[in-house]
């Protein structure tokens, strides 16, 4: 004996069907808040403003200071690392060699500064970098390249030939 088949059988939802219905539904929703659609958004409503950010590295041992510098100008780009998430490239405006200055108080009470002699012996890179992005002001700070900078905050850069740990010095948005 064979059954026939049921006429009128309604469909009942298993834990699987509402699974995959919800996987799809968090699939949908994080693709319209991802970061870059965020941005995205945030570029066409004219939410992004151009931002100038400031860089010192201080003290990093290189055998050729001089030529990391020219090599960071030669590419006018450098990839940038916010709190260990990396941004992607940023324009870079220059680059400014920062001088090392002893400081001494004589016996006398007068301050004397001079240049650091042992840069000859032992060169570090000491630059200010001045780059330049897309960011927008929040209430926490301003955002940029999907992370909250502040000044203080460690950063790291890297070029064709090197990458260098520094901290962010200055801040200014709307900077031309």
């Amino acid at each position: 004996m064979a059954s026939a088949p049921q006429a009128g059988r309604t469909r009942s939802w298993s834990w699987v069907d509402l699974g995959a219905g919800a996987a799809v539904a968090l699939a949908a929703i994080g693709v319209v808040w991802s970061p870059k659609l965020s941005n995205a958004v945030a570029q066409a409503t004219g939410g992004l403003q151009p931002v100038q950010v400031l860089v010192d590295v201080r003290g990093v041992p290189v055998a050729d200071p001089a030529g990391i510098v020219a090599s960071a100008r030669s590419s006018g780009k450098l990839a940038i690392v916010i709190r260990n998430q990396p941004h992607g490239t940023v324009s870079l405006e220059q680059v400014i060699p920062l001088t090392r200055r002893l400081t001494a108080v004589q016996p006398n009470g007068t301050v004397v500064t001079a240049a650091d002699p042992n840069q000859q012996v032992l060169p570090t890179l000491d630059a200010r970098f001045v780059l330049k992005g897309q960011g927008r002001k929040t209430g926490g700070g301003v955002v940029f390249g999907n992370q909250t900078i502040k000044i203080g905050a460690p950063v790291e850069l890297e070029g064709e030939t090197f990458r260098v740990l520094g901290t962010v010095t200055g801040l200014q948005l709307g900077a031309s």
